[in-house]
Formats: structure tokens, C-alpha cells, sequence
């Protein structure tokens, strides 16, 4: 079978780890592919995601790169097992770019996601009319059928608020998002009434940055944490007008950790962000 092309953001991870695993034994590549009786190009190819790699072949990788974690063998195990075409957003692979398949597929599969928004709610906390305002408002402008396909991806997302155990939510937005009037003064009502409704279930934490806030002024970066099953496998998310990203250094995630934990502290109580909410509703 001959190397990916195109890896998701997953399966890149996946050889990125085993990368991490090997550099930090102080092994070389040439020396990795000796223990699996492979050459130096596919194990160059299994670390950049290029490639698949066998549970078999990553435990006994794991064993010569001195790595006792089994909850994070297991972890890359069960990336290692999992196939295209298993999960809905394959439907939409060739009609979305890639990197909307990769963001459907980091919710999935956290156990728990922090997000900090400036000018519009979260995803996961999109009305439809929302989220199409917002597609068909892309400059230049996206074609009927994107913008309709992207919709309907974006509302399928929602689906990881709907299992039996979701992860945790925690959305931070500042004022500005609530009072921009996307779509229309219908639909931006329409949106806050929502968010309040969400903002009532357990597994989701809403929380407002005001204007008048003065220990947070940090407006400019819009980016989610996705928590793993392992904190090796922890994720962020940015977003950016030209394009979005994933970041998994160490001193990147720290980075982002700090930057929500600051956003939290200089936020309103959910309680207290679910009147202010109210009361911009009933302005409009």
C-alpha cells in the first residue's frame, strides 16, 4: 500500500508520539526499523502518519524505546485501530477540506474541551442559522452547496453533546460575541436563547469575558483545548483568518492552558453570565 498522501491530524499524531518515544531512548530510526525487521524509509513514514503501524509492532517498540506507560501504549494502540470510513465525517472527506474532518475527529474523541471565542459562540454551541450566516458570509463568497455542507458538519459535531457520557464543555466568549448580530436581530436572539438553554446542562460551562473586564484584554487569539485520554495526547486548536491549526509541543499546550486558566479568572461565574446573556437577549 503506498504512503498517504494526505494523514489526518490523528494519524499524524499517532507517528509524531512514536517519534517523541524514540528520540527521547536515544534510538535511531535505522535502529527502530531493525526491531521490526522494516526499512528506515517506512518507519520515517509510520512517525510522519504516512503510513499505518500494528499494535503488535508499536508494543514492541515501545519496549525498545524503555516506555512503561501502558496507558499511553494503549492509547496509540487504539488510534492504531481505528480505520477510514468508521466514523460520519468520512462521509464528508473530498467535500470538505481536511482540516474540518480533523476538528470533528479531535472532539470525538476528548474527555473533556476548553475553548475561548472573541467575535462568535463555539461550534458546539451553534444555532443552524448561525452557523450558515456565518458560511455564507465568507469572503469570497463559498458556493451553495459548500456553504450547505459545512452546515450540516457543523451541527453533526454537536453529536459528542448528545453521547450517554459528553465530554466536559468549558466555552469562554467574550461580550462582543453575544452582541455581533450574525444573520440578522432574529437569529442573533435566537443564538443567545440557545446558548442559555445549552448552558443549563451539566457538561456544559459558559462563561462571558465583559467589556468592562480590565484583568483580560487578550482578544486576538481564538483557540480550543482538547483533553485526551492520556495527557500526552492533549491537543490545541487555533484558528486564525488563514486557517486553523493543531499544536501538540509541551510548551504549546502550557502555553494555551495559561492563557484559558487567565480567561476563566477574569470571567464572569456561569451563573452570572447566563443573566448577562438574558439581559443582551432582551436588548435586542
Amino acid at each position: 500500500m503506498p504512503p498517504r498522501d494526505n494523514p489526518t491530524a490523528r494519524q499524524a499524531r499517532l507517528g509524531g508520539e512514536l517519534r517523541k518515544l524514540r528520540e527521547r531512548a536515544g534510538k535511531t530510526a535505522r535502529e527502530a526499523a531493525g526491531m521490526v525487521s522494516t526499512d528506515q524509509a517506512k518507519i520515517s513514514h509510520i512517525e510522519a502518519g504516512r503510513i499505518g503501524v500494528s499494535e503488535d509492532r508499536i508494543r514492541k517498540l515501545a519496549i525498545f524505546y524503555a516506555c512503561d506507560d501502558e496507558a499511553l501504549i494503549e492509547a496509540l494502540c487504539a488510534i492504531a485501530r481505528e480505520h477510514r470510513g468508521q466514523h460520519w465525517w468520512d462521509a464528508y472527506r473530498g467535500v470538505l477540506a481536511p482540516g474540518f474532518l480533523d476538528i470533528a475527529e479531535l472532539e470525538h474523541h476528548a474527555t473533556r474541551l476548553r475553548c475561548l471565542q472573541s467575535l462568535t459562540f463555539p461550534g458546539l454551541l451553534q444555532t443552524e442559522d448561525y452557523a450558515h450566516a456565518l458560511f455564507a458570509g465568507v469572503i469570497p463568497a463559498l458556493p451553495v452547496d459548500e456553504v450547505q455542507a459545512r452546515v450540516e458538519h457543523r451541527m453533526k459535531r454537536q453529536s459528542i453533546l448528545e453521547r450517554d457520557e459528553p465530554p466536559q464543555f468549558d466555552a469562554i466568549v467574550f461580550e462582543a460575541a453575544l452582541r455581533m448580530r450574525v444573520g440578522g436581530r432574529k437569529v442573533a436572539r435566537d443564538q443567545l436563547e440557545y446558548a442559555l438553554t445549552a448552558s443549563e446542562r451539566p457538561e456544559i460551562t459558559l462563561r462571558v469575558i465583559p467589556f468592562t473586564s480590565e484583568d483580560f484584554i487578550e482578544v486576538t487569539q481564538t483557540a480550543m483545548y482538547a483533553h485526551g485520554v492520556v495527557p500526552q495526547l492533549d491537543s490545541v486548536h487555533i484558528d486564525t483568518p488563514f486557517g486553523g491549526g493543531f499544536l501538540d509541543a509541551v510548551a504549546d499546550r502550557k502555553r494555551y492552558q495559561t492563557l484559558l486558566d487567565l480567561a476563566e479568572k477574569a470571567a464572569l461565574s456561569p451563573e452570572e453570565s447566563r443573566s448577562f446573556i438574558h439581559h443582551v437577549a432582551r436588548e435586542l
